[in-house]
């Protein structure tokens, strides 16, 4: 018998409003989540899709079957958005997936019947959901599941980027905490060496902001605190961050002037 995760359930009972204003997503190689503004996290499922059997429509950060990655996001979200519901959705893409992933992406979304799909870097939403200060230079280092990315933001935005396809889930077999911390490590190094500015520098006496699951190990933390000699932040929640924080860009949107909706969109729009 399946076992039934206890999230999704708690989300199917979970009451859905009339109108669905937005969704902020965190498409995972590992997990799929869901983030209602107002309403708080909708799900944390397993990023799995059906055939004949469970199918990974996302490997190492790759989304490597669109159409199965529409049909779980049709089966997980589809049958809650209002009939004549057309929801902005955000989602949180990782800096390193390309042009490649967004497009995918937001293929894959359309079948939300969505009015928009956007996309954020990831690591702009991690800082985001940690209130952050994003006019300084900022170090994210983004341990999942399956993928570890190390992203500089100035001023907000990807300056530089590195990733390596070793997560958290590879610590279930002999591969020892220590592979990841190095890998960050390296990441880490590789950003200083590329930048002739103080910025990263800067941004490493700051203090790297940890996000994912590989955040919530403290031998993983305490040992890039000793390695790398400097502080090491894991955001609240870290597993969640980067859907909380496509979430709050989502409330940002809807409260720009930009985004009230015009007369033909109030005639297309339920009231």
């Amino acid at each position: 018998m399946t076992a039934v995760d206890p999230r999704a359930a708690r989300a199917r009972h979970r009451p859905w409003p009339r109108r669905c204003p937005g969704i902020a997503l965190d498409l995972g190689s590992a997990r799929t989540r869901a983030w209602l503004p107002g309403h708080g996290l909708l799900f944390d499922v397993p990023t799995v899709t059906f055939g004949d059997g469970p199918l990974h429509p996302i490997r190492r950060g790759v989304i490597v079957d669109t159409p199965g990655t529409a049909r779980m996001l049709d089966r997980l979200l589809g049958h809650r958005i209002p009939r004549l519901g057309r929801p902005l959705v955000i989602l949180a893409a990782p800096v390193l997936g390309g042009v490649s992933f967004r497009a995918q992406a937001r293929t894959a979304a359309e079948a939300l019947r969505p009015q928009s799909v956007l996309t954020v870097p990831a690591a702009r939403a991690v800082a985001e959901a940690a209130g952050a200060d994003l006019s300084r230079p900022l170090l994210v280092a983004d341990i999942g599941a399956h993928v570890t990315d190390v992203v500089l933001l100035t001023d907000g935005t990807v300056t530089d980027a590195r990733r390596t396809t070793v997560g958290t889930s590879d610590l279930d077999r002999p591969v020892p905490p220590a592979r990841v911390t190095e890998a960050i490590i390296a990441m880490v190094t590789a950003v200083l060496e590329q930048d002739d500015t103080q910025q990263t520098l800067d941004a490493l006496r700051r203090g790297i902001l940890l996000a994912g699951g590989g955040a919530l190990r403290p031998d993983i933390t305490y040992r890039l605190t000793e390695q790398l000699h400097a502080p090491v932040k894991p955001v609240p929640a870290p597993h969640t961050a980067a859907v909380r924080g496509a979430a709050a860009l989502l409330q940002a949107v809807h409260g720009h002037p930009s985004a009230a909706p015009g007369p033909g969109d109030r005639a297309r729009r339920p009231h």
